[in-house]
């Protein structure tokens, strides 16, 4: 049984503005969908303030209104000056009462317009933006500038509070949230499943124990390093399949790496490069478990937190927001990063459990996620920051 959702604070005639570069299709994206739907859910009105994307429709269809802007843009004269100028005059016409800015390029303006104003201004530390230069820190210490600084897990915050050496007070964390009802077994329709299967052309169950590794196509995500550990298994005679789900984004070189890799380790028809998918809950219900390999650390881990919500046990890189989202050895196991020996031997662990060993795993990922992880909890919090900041 899920926990009661958490009530959300009282927006009533308050207006919150988003920034964002562009409301295409990602974590960052996602997030200020439903940060906006909550908006309005309390009460409020929901501005976004950014340079458009497949994601407008959506954010329109909830009741937030969409601003058409170059938020994308890097050029210091539309970030430092026009994009000011322009954010400043929408934050005085629509009497904006929190500015909210979720990426470095555009927060800057975003900052400035809210200090121009004197507006509140907050911003969310979506990522690990790394620092080699004084003037990379400085340009990445506009995500601790705000009056209120959200991170996205408690990795998130130590990076930030060792970085840029802010009042620990300013800094909260809000987990990313999961769409739990979304993602939920149940919830996936046999037809949906069969459809994505027949699009894949993969049968709809495997003879073999199957992986899905859901990630875009980099070599940061550890495709590479689940392709050794998938040799070391078939080498000492453990077979199966593995789907890795997710968009190259132009990166076909390093795709074209990945298909060698595959013939060359003898693993053509184990290993399936899908491509982008739209239907993520129905993907992970094809599969058996989880793998995020990745080889830098994850500022939160949402496909590891979605995958648990799906029942699925997950093996995670050792590093970053992953220690957060998967409990070793109760929800499923944590690999040492980029060692694709240490990532075969939790595989063959994680296959050597008996059915109802991985099943007791899988709950105690879904409950995990359902009681710490959800859209509604993230919803929840940032409503009740925002409040604070105009109410306090």
């Amino acid at each position: 049984m899920s926990p009661p959702l958490p009530s959300l604070a009282s927006l009533k005639n308050k207006t919150i503005l988003q920034v964002v570069p562009e409301m295409a299709t990602g974590g960052v994206e996602r997030t200020t969908v439903e940060v906006a739907s909550a908006i309005i859910e309390a009460g409020g009105r929901a501005l976004v303030f950014s340079a458009g994307g497949r994601l407008v429709h959506e954010l329109e269809a909830l009741g937030a209104e969409h601003i058409f802007g170059e938020a994308n843009s890097k050029n210091p004269w539309t970030v430092f000056v026009a994009n000011v100028a322009k954010l400043a005059q929408i934050i005085e016409r629509e009497k904006v009462d929190v500015v909210h800015a979720r990426s470095r390029a555009p927060a800057w303006s975003a900052l400035l317009a809210a200090r121009r104003t004197k507006t509140p201004f907050v911003t969310t530390y979506h990522g690990i933006y790394n620092a080699k230069s004084g003037l990379k820190r400085w340009y990445n210490s506009v995500m601790a500038r705000g009056d209120r600084v959200i991170a996205n897990s408690g990795y998130t915050r130590d990076h930030v509070l060792a970085e840029h050496k802010i009042n620990p007070t300013k800094i909260e964390v809000i987990y990313r949230g999961v769409d739990v009802d979304a993602f939920e077994r149940q919830a996936v329709s046999d037809k949906r499943r069969e459809e994505l299967a027949s699009q894949w052309g993969i049968p709809l169950e495997s003879a073999l124990p199957r992986a899905i590794l859901p990630a875009r196509l980099t070599a940061w995500k550890g495709q590479k390093v689940m392709l050794e550990a998938l040799g070391i298994l078939k080498r000492a005679g453990v077979e199966m399949d593995c789907l890795m789900v997710g968009d190259p984004q132009g990166r076909d070189v390093y795709r074209a790496e990945l298909g060698q890799d595959i013939r060359r380790l003898g693993l053509e028809g184990y290993v399936h490069l899908v491509g982008h998918c739209n239907d993520m809950p129905a993907a992970f219900s094809l599969a058996d478990f989880a793998v995020t390999p990745s080889t830098e650390p994850e500022a939160f881990g949402r496909t590891a937190a979605e995958a648990q919500a799906m029942g699925l046990p997950v093996i995670a890189s050792d590093l970053g927001g992953a220690r957060e989202t998967v409990e070793d050895g109760v929800t499923g196991f944590l690999s040492p990063a980029g060692d694709g020996k240490a990532l075969a031997d939790c595989i063959g662990r994680l296959l050597a459990l008996s059915p109802a060993e991985t099943a007791t795993m899988g709950a105690a990922g879904a409950m995990r996620v359902r009681s710490r992880f959800t859209t509604r909890s993230l919803q929840s919090a940032t409503v009740s920051l925002y409040q604070r900041l105009v109410e306090p």
